[in-house]
């Protein structure tokens, strides 16, 4: 029983770790250029770039979120809206000619798309609180009583 649940807590601290550094990496990529080079440049798409991160800790945390019956609807609903968000997004400015340049970022078109890349970023925010509530669960400790 004690190598199942260990086997459980090093999926979910990699799992947590692998979704929280694609929403964590353009902020630490901003700071660090800020500091190096005395300007502000935030890339909003790193995110959906660092997908396979998202895809291979999502399924570690969902693995996790199955074996122990902890949090499974936060993270399995925030992975499917992920997805969906990603590649709905992204067929979107395909379809609308954005991905090409065919179409200038301008108006309701460049809204959606930027909205669902908005989206995606907080769908993965989600995923990575439901990996953080799970951990907090797998790993906090049982009180004893009376000292023993």
């Amino acid at each position: 029983m004690e190598k199942k649940v260990v086997f459980t807590k090093v999926l979910a601290v990699a799992g947590s770790v692998l979704v929280w550094f694609p929403v964590l990496a353009p902020f630490l990529l901003s700071l660090g250029g800020m500091i190096t080079r005395r300007m502000l440049r935030f890339d909003y798409l790193i995110p959906a770039e660092l997908f396979p991160f998202t895809l291979v800790g999502g399924g570690l945390l969902l693995w996790a979120a199955l074996r122990v019956h902890m949090q499974r609807g936060l993270i399995g609903w925030g992975l499917g809206a992920a997805f969906a968000l990603l590649f709905g997004g992204q067929g979107f400015a395909v379809a609308t000619g954005l991905a090409s340049g065919k179409t200038e970022p301008i108006g309701w078109v460049w809204t959606v798309a930027l909205g669902s890349m908005i989206a995606y970023f907080f769908a993965l925010v989600l995923v990575g609180v439901g990996g953080a509530l799970m951990l907090r669960d797998l790993f906090k400790s049982v009180p004893r009583i009376n000292g023993s």
